[in-house]
């Protein structure tokens, strides 16, 4: 009974070893240039603490002193870590700025001296450039390669959103376009590390095979341009019509003047006048009319002299009785 209590408890201790290590790291994946990382021990520190020192472990294994602080006070002897790096006594966390590549690696913690169980993972990275799409033609003229030469992760997509998968190549990969008859569907590469992403301009398919013309698009905006002209033509016409009618309008006067017209072309002035036709004797004749004779006036209501004006006969007009 004693023999099986103390294997128990043996593997007790030990899953609870393993599950506190598993949780108590980190790993962290940062960009150049990203604000800042923090790592804290995930336990309140055990007084009374005299010395706090966090140790940096680079890719091949170099081990220097990010920051030490003990009763003396904050010391950072590392230039790598100088000017970047505060540190929090009361919580013994560590907090880096400017973030560079050469900051990367696994960093630990001691407490009075002596190794804590926590280990962070720092991972910095570039950022990716925007990537930019080659061209590469092929015999067939319905069909190109599109080529996105980087090491990162590639991810293509179509102008549906749609991710395409490419064929890997010697540095990047290649995808495969044929000929749909639509001009304005495009393709996109998006380069992806873990921290940061870039997505190249878009390649239409009209700049990809020849005789497609232009597209829907284009034809829309045109016919819209074109409509705006018209509209804009007709408006401009009639405001000028209208400004012309304006100055043209003459109201009528004592003697029944009118003006015969809304443009410069008609500029004649009638006047009607009744004349009665006398008879042998002298007097009018029985059941003669009255007869309206019209002259052309110019515009300050006077005969023109000497060239003889167009007559213009209202229908009141007299007409003569035969006898």
């Amino acid at each position: 009974m004693k023999m099986f209590l103390l294997r128990y408890s043996t593997a007790v201790l030990l899953v609870v070893f393993i599950a506190s290590g598993a949780a108590s790291g980190a790993d962290v994946m940062k960009a150049v240039g990203d604000d800042e990382v923090s790592f804290r021990p995930d336990k309140p520190l055990p007084p009374p603490v005299s010395s706090i020192c966090w140790k940096h472990i680079n890719s091949t294994g170099v081990v220097v002193k990010a920051i030490e602080w003990d009763e003396d006070g904050l010391v950072i002897p590392n230039p790598r870590f100088q000017n970047i790096t505060t540190f929090d006594e009361n919580t013994g966390q560590i907090t880096i700025t400017k973030l560079k590549v050469e900051h990367s690696g696994v960093y630990i913690i001691e407490i009075n001296s002596k190794a804590q169980e926590q280990r962070f993972t720092l991972t910095v990275k570039k950022r990716v450039p925007k990537p930019e799409i080659k061209i590469e033609p092929t015999d067939n003229p319905d069909v190109v390669y599109l080529r996105c030469e980087y090491s990162e992760t590639i991810i293509w997509k179509n102008s549906t959103d749609h991710i395409l998968k490419g064929s890997a190549i010697t540095i990047g990969e290649s995808l495969t376009v044929k000929k749909n008859g639509h001009p304005g569907n495009f393709y996109t590469c998006t380069l992806d590390n873990g921290v940061s992403k870039e997505t190249s301009d878009p390649v239409y398919e009209r700049n990809l095979f020849k005789g497609l013309g232009i597209g829907h698009e284009m034809i829309t905006v045109i016919v819209a341009v074109i409509i705006l002209l018209i509209i804009i033509i007709i408006v401009v016409i009639l405001y000028k019509c209208n400004r012309k009618f304006k100055g043209k309008y003459t109201p009528a006067s004592s003697n029944d003047e009118r003006v015969d017209a809304c443009c410069s072309c008609f500029k004649v002035y009638t006047v009607e006048q009744y004349t009665p036709e006398p008879s042998n004797n002298g007097t009018e004749k029985t059941g003669d009319k009255d007869k309206k004779e019209s002259v052309a006036l110019n515009p300050e209501g006077k005969k023109e002299e000497g060239e003889e004006k167009p007559m213009k006969l209202t229908s009141a007009s007299v007409k003569e009785e035969k006898p």
